[in-house]
């Protein structure tokens, strides 16, 4: 542990009182980042300090906009341990999912508290280091907070509750739905340099996991969270349709999981441009009801003979990450480091990997099958700046 990590292990000020300002850094830059950056510093309870992207440019840009002084706005590869080095409380992590279990666990071992972006990793190793480390955070009484927007609305909320308690009845089937236009994939270069932005990365599976990764994880997420497991096994098959690919990642799939108990759950995913409006939804059936969680429009349940329960899922994107940054600072301020989102979130990015391997392989594979093998999935890093 470094001299400022073991200072703040011992400092007793930033965990279990209320707090006014929460120092924090933020490890990439981009679109994404940029923006969630502005949202934390609207709460009103942090105090940004301190950016980290791998181009100058970038980070250039967004320490001028967020107001952070010159000398705290670091480039490169290594700009995450610069950021954990600079006096802060707190690290965001809006990174390509490759790096994160690697920038995380330098954040942890500092004794900083963590907001991370999904998913936590790209393979199944990224994903038993998350694991790990949310239970080392708890240890050293830090906060390790995975991002995700469907399971804070409240309507999705509504419906999920009435699925847990019974009045769908014992479920059949669920299915889970991503789509999106796909992004761009140009050719590669002679560095991975110009796929770590404008999400050209959900192309490649060695540093975004692949779409039904990177993506699709809204959903399966989703699901996960209302059904409170992950599934055993997994059958499917992929294609890639784009013209002219240069990325790994296949951009068609479609996948049925299956559970100890026998519940099927179809999730199919494309990332092709051929409609305007994207779709993240779980739909969930019993044997006289069924129920609708999503991303847009509205959520619901019915109880055949009786009216459906119906409400607005309003602005997910924006309310969703406000009243993630809202929950990380009570629990921050108020020293809850259980990181009940953790265990979710893994469960979560396993399950998609699941079905991105049975899809590649188009055949059954077991949960317990990937977790044994322990596939990785490392980007080549050769010729980027340090």
């Amino acid at each position: 542990m470094t001299a400022a990590g073991r200072l703040r292990a011992e400092a007793p000020a930033v965990i279990g009182r209320a707090i006014k300002k929460i120092r924090v850094g933020i490890v990439g830059n981009g679109g994404r980042g940029s923006w969630i950056a502005k949202l934390f510093q609207q709460h009103g309870g942090y105090e940004i300090v301190a950016t980290g992207d791998y181009f100058p440019e970038v980070v250039q840009q967004c320490g001028e906009n967020l107001g952070v002084p010159p000398n705290r706005r670091f480039s490169g590869l290594n700009a995450y341990k610069r950021v954990i080095e600079s006096g802060i409380d707190a690290v965001i992590l809006k990174v390509p999912p490759c790096f994160f279990p690697q920038h995380a666990a330098a954040a942890v071992e500092a004794g900083l508290h963590v907001y991370m972006a999904k998913p936590v990793a790209n393979d199944v190793p990224g994903c038993l280091t998350i694991s790990r480390l949310g239970t080392e955070a708890t240890a050293k009484n830090r906060v390790f907070f995975v991002d995700y927007q469907m399971p804070t609305d409240p309507q999705n909320q509504i419906v999920a509750e009435a699925v847990r308690v019974g009045k769908l009845g014992s479920l059949a089937r669920i299915s889970t739905v991503g789509i999106n236009g796909g992004r761009a994939d140009p050719p590669k270069g002679p560095t991975i340099a110009d796929r770590l932005r404008n999400l050209v990365w959900d192309n490649d599976m060695e540093i975004g996991g692949g779409y039904i990764v990177s993506y699709d994880i809204h959903a399966i997420d989703a699901a996960v969270w209302v059904l409170g497991r992950r599934p055993s096994s997994a059958v499917g098959f992929s294609r890639t349709m784009r013209p002219d690919p240069h990325g790994s990642s296949p951009d068609v799939f479609s996948v049925i999981f299956r559970y100890d108990d026998g519940l099927i759950h179809e999730h199919f995913s494309q990332a092709l441009p051929n409609r305007v409006e994207g779709e993240l939804s779980v739909k969930l059936y019993g044997y006289n009801a069924h129920a609708v969680i999503n991303y847009w429009g509205n959520s619901w349940y019915e109880i055949r003979g009786e009216k459906r329960v119906e409400g607005e899922v309003n602005n997910l994107y924006d309310n969703g990450a406000q009243r993630n940054i809202a929950q990380f600072h009570e629990l921050v301020s108020q020293g809850r480091c259980d990181n009940s989102t953790v265990a979710r979130a893994v469960d979560g990015c396993l399950t998609c990997i699941l079905g991105r391997e049975a899809a590649l392989r188009g055949k059954e594979v077991t949960m317990q099958q990937v977790l044994d093998e322990k596939r990785s999935l490392a980007p080549d890093l050769t010729g980027l700046t340090a």
